[in-house]
């Protein structure tokens, strides 16, 4: 059953029989929204990209996004930079999997963003959506909706982080401008 998840929402990263989750998929779906013209509507593509950056003490460790494509330990994977989305309430236009079991235990938290790297801000974007998927079954445990629109060209969409022994994940829908996941930082710290 999925949970449709609020702004700083967290769940467990548990399953239904009470074993931990050893993989997910953070995936992320949006389409460009129809913009009114002169001779009718009109969409003009819009490129996000989705980022996983690995903290430390909350430090910055390692990061995957487009430009690297997996985790110098290998436990976190982009699956490829998507140009223009599309799926939007569907599937997954980009995909980030984290294999829970092989990150490093001095790992702590993973925080997944967001931006448009064309600098369109999200009144260009529909149906966009950050999802937590159980990559073993492909069960969508936890959904969260990144609506409202706004001047903001990124977001601090969810982090997954260690707690006692297994794992939660946090929606945080925090509104930023970037094009980047370095632009991201300064917006990202006060979260962890």
């Amino acid at each position: 059953m999925t949970v449709n998840m609020t702004k700083g929402q967290a769940i467990s990263l548990q399953k239904n029989d009470g074993g931990a989750l050893t993989a997910v998929r953070m995936g992320l779906g949006w389409k460009a929204a129809q913009r009114r013209g002169l001779f009718g509507t009109r969409t003009r593509e819009v490129d996000l990209d989705a980022s996983a950056v690995l903290f430390a003490d909350k430090q910055p460790v390692d990061v995957v996004f487009f430009r690297h494509l997996v985790s110098d330990d290998g436990s976190v994977r982009h699956t490829g930079d998507n140009l223009v989305g599309g799926v939007g309430q569907g599937g997954d236009d980009e995909a980030i999997l984290v294999d829970l079991q092989r990150v490093p235990v001095h790992i702590d938290q993973i925080v997944f963003t967001v931006n448009s790297f064309t600098g369109q801000t999200f009144q260009e974007v529909q149906n966009a959506f950050c999802r937590l998927v159980d990559e073993t079954n492909g069960q969508e445990l936890a959904r969260y909706t990144l609506d409202g629109g706004g001047q903001y060209t990124a977001q601090v969409m969810a982090k997954v982080h260690r707690a006692g022994s297994g794992w939660q994940m946090t929606a945080l829908g925090s509104p930023a401008n970037g094009r980047t996941f370095q632009d991201l930082m300064p917006a990202i710290l006060p979260h962890l």
